[in-house]
């Protein structure tokens, strides 16, 4: 095989984006002078940008109408040599067999799933738990014989002539998408005030939304720090975190990308499945996964910090079980613990 246009499918959160782009970098050192495409959902796609291995980005609405729909099929229709799809579900499966002349993906191993077995020439099953979402993408480049590259590439953009500051500098992320995933305000402002106590800088960053700004600008008043929340893109926010001392977040996006630009990154863990979604060390080479199920642990620049309690991780949307409610776990991480990890990370 040595196709001149590829397509990769990854309809899901920046997250997803992000971690597939692993599997992207493989596809493009295998086939160099291949044209790359990646077909996200709209309002993703600032997570690839200035990403060299691509060569154009594709969206659709997260919940697209009947003819958005069918304009992409009709747009994609058999223009890419090879498609692959990264999800198991129905829209991915589609848009990949549409697209492609040669198809693979990954699909749930069940019978559920037995009529898109019929649009793709080869899969792998998905594995949800034991298998982490970089691997699980690496997965599907196995199929097609390749070299895998295991590096998680973040985007990347021009900052602001303001930007970095010159004096050394941590950014802390505080604001997650969901709230069963968030730490507590109290603990974000003795944090951000115990590092400026070591004569660092501290940035928050966040993105546009109200509340979001809203909540950072309020740990930044009470704490002394210096809010960024809806002034950076995500190309942006990466280019300044190379530049960090140090970062600290939950399980986000931006998480995910401190791990993946090498600096010291704490991610704060609750009922998120370590093994499959915690960050990806820029160091580590293997498709094991870097976590355990349980404990806390360090690995390479990444050390993830998880809540304790003998229902953790539980899998769940918070204690409630829904997206808006809170995690005792996470809530009740202490400070002192966050510093302990600061200490190990950075050697004293």
């Amino acid at each position: 095989m040595n196709p001149a246009s590829i397509l990769l499918v990854i309809t899901r959160r920046i997250g997803d984006v992000l971690l597939t782009t692993a599997l992207i970098r493989s596809l493009h050192q295998a086939w160099p002078q291949a044209r790359i495409g990646v077909l996200v959902f709209a309002g993703t796609e600032g997570v690839l940008q200035g990403n060299p291995d691509i060569d154009h980005v594709l969206t659709i609405p997260e919940r697209p109408s009947r003819r958005d729909h069918f304009a992409l099929i009709r747009k994609l229709w058999r223009r890419y040599d090879l498609a692959l799809s990264a999800l198991p579900g129905d829209r991915p499966t589609l848009y990949a067999w549409a697209a492609g002349k040669t198809r693979v993906g990954t699909l749930h191993p069940n019978r559920a799933s037995w009529w898109k077995t019929r649009l793709l020439h080869r899969y792998v099953p998905f594995d949800d738990e034991h298998t982490h979402t970089v691997a699980m993408a690496l997965q599907v480049g196995q199929l097609l014989d390749i070299p895998l590259n295991t590096e998680v590439v973040p985007p990347m953009a021009e900052l602001p002539p303001e930007l970095p500051p010159k004096s050394p500098f941590a950014v802390l992320h505080p604001y997650p998408k969901f709230n069963y995933k968030m730490w507590n305000e109290a603990n974000w402002i003795e944090l951000t005030q115990a590092l400026q106590d070591k004569g660092w800088q501290v940035l928050l960053t966040g993105g546009p939304n109200a509340a979001e700004k809203s909540y950072c600008a309020h740990i930044a008043e009470a704490s002394g720090a210096s809010s960024l929340a809806g002034q950076l893109s995500l190309g942006q926010t990466s280019t300044l975190l190379r530049q960090a001392r140090l970062f600290v977040g939950p399980d986000t996006a931006v998480t995910h990308m401190a791990a993946a630009t090498g600096i010291p990154t704490i991610a704060l863990f609750g009922p998120t499945n370590p093994v499959k979604w915690g960050p990806w060390p820029a160091d580590w080479s293997r498709l094991e996964s870097p976590w355990q199920h349980v404990g806390s642990a360090r690995q390479g620049n990444v050390y993830l910090l998880q809540g304790v309690a003998d229902c953790v991780p539980c899998h769940l949307e918070g204690c409630e079980q829904n997206e808006a409610s809170f995690s005792r776990c996470l809530q009740e991480i202490q400070t002192n613990r966050v510093l302990e990890a600061v200490a190990s990370l950075l050697g004293g």
